[in-house]
């Protein structure tokens, strides 16, 4: 389910700024994302993407600007506002527990319970439903196997199976690839072709470009806190991508 961009954006940011201190780190950042979209914010470290991120997160506050969701506006002050809302991020560390299990993993923080004030885990409910969603993203990982046992791109699916499973409307991936095989690139690839079939939009955040080029609709080019540039996969090529950030303006 790809979105045309005659649609509404399910995420808008208008004019996004943010000071560190006497640091501009966002410079009047205008981003749209639709719905079944995955949208790449690349460029070099400093670049400001994974700053614009975490506002979109609820991990940092914007200092000027507006975000709008589903064309209203929010203020998006904490985590817990932003995965109300339908957002979800997975970091390059995969903010995982390697010592607990693939369940315990996708369930942190959002246990749920039987027997209404008796608090009792339902765990038979809660292993159905990741194995469900395991399944769904292909992954050969048992519900109870300790995630420090997984691979990094099967703790990246844990992850991911975490955020499909609360029904987010965004997800972000922060460096995604980064230190995975060639098979393992591959796998976060597919998640991102099941995320965006389930009409979920898709924020990545990467350096390493040309590997997420086929499953990107967009390409935001960032540079020391403003977009350089902004293209479609068609009208361009990682080549194209790799010159504009090497003869960015200084």
């Amino acid at each position: 389910m790809n979105s045309g961009q005659g649609n509404a954006p399910l995420l808008a940011a208008e004019r996004i700024e943010k000071w560190y201190g006497k640091i501009h780190a966002l410079r009047g950042i205008d981003v749209n994302i639709f719905p079944g979209e995955a949208l790449a914010l690349i460029g070099d470290n400093g670049a400001g993407k994974s700053t614009f991120a975490k506002i979109v997160a609820g991990v940092e506050q914007k200092t000027a600007g507006r975000l709008l969701w589903n064309g209203k506006e929010v203020d998006i002050s904490s985590i817990r506002q932003a995965r109300n809302l339908g957002i979800e991020t997975v970091y390059q560390e995969q903010a995982l527990c390697p010592q607990l299990t693939a369940l315990q993993n996708i369930f942190l923080g959002r246990t749920q319970t039987k027997f209404g004030i008796l608090r009792v885990l339902d765990n038979r409910k809660m292993a159905a439903a990741a194995r469900k969603v395991l399944d769904e993203l292909g992954l050969e990982v048992g519900v109870n196997q300790e995630v420090r046992f997984c691979s990094g791109g099967e703790q990246q699916g844990v992850a991911v199976a975490r955020a499909l499973l609360f029904r987010a409307k965004l997800v972000i991936l922060d460096e995604p690839t980064r230190a995975l095989s060639p098979r393992g690139v591959e796998r976060i690839l597919q998640f991102i072709r099941s995320m965006k079939s389930e009409g979920i939009a898709v924020i990545v955040i990467s350096h390493v470009f040309p590997e997420i080029f086929p499953i990107t609709d967009r390409f935001i080019l960032m540079s020391r806190g403003q977009i350089i540039a902004e293209k479609k996969r068609e009208e361009t090529s990682p080549e194209d991508l790799s010159r504009i950030i090497v003869e960015k303006p200084v």
